[in-house]
């Protein structure tokens, strides 16, 4: 399966996002060729996708760099029915609102836009759709995603479609 099964929200509201694209890291390779980083002001809030469960929380990093940080960012993995998994990555220092094993709704705020990990520097949201993921849930390959739009129009810049 390449394409997602559920009908996943965007993870900020589009009156925040200054662009969004699936190309501009070269973190998006192999497994990770379908991620999204969504450009957003530092603070902005992010807000689950899908209804599902916290199955992975990492919330304590305040650094960003080079690939040394690969792994280092905070992140959350939310699991979905039809065994897909959302994951939000890069989130503000202490910023998470939910935690491991909490039922999350679809639009409910998770955290907060940051830039901590290997990142550029730059406040965005790395957003991926997976399924089949590794054994602690965090990973896993990553499907291609579509989002509910009201008005496809409104998105500003680069769009991934």
């Amino acid at each position: 399966m390449s394409k997602h099964q559920n009908k996943y929200l965007l993870p900020i509201d589009k009156k925040y996002i200054t662009h969004w694209h699936n190309k501009s890291s070269p973190a998006h390779k192999k497994s990770l060729k379908h991620s999204i980083d969504f450009m957003a002001p530092l603070g902005t809030p992010i807000h689950a996708s899908f209804d599902g469960i916290v199955v992975w929380l990492k919330n304590n990093f305040h650094k960003s760099g080079g690939k040394k940080l690969i792994n280092a960012g905070n992140r959350i993995v939310i699991k979905h029915k039809n065994n897909e998994y959302s994951a939000y990555e890069h989130n503000k220092y202490k910023s998470a609102k939910i935690k491991v094993g909490q039922k999350v709704k679809k639009g409910q705020v998770i955290a907060l836009v940051g830039s901590t990990g290997w990142t550029n520097g730059e406040n965005h949201l790395h957003f991926e759709v997976f399924n089949n993921p590794d054994k602690d849930e965090s990973e896993g390959k990553t499907l291609k995603v579509s989002f509910q739009l009201k008005n496809k129009n409104r998105c500003k810049g680069y769009c991934y479609k």
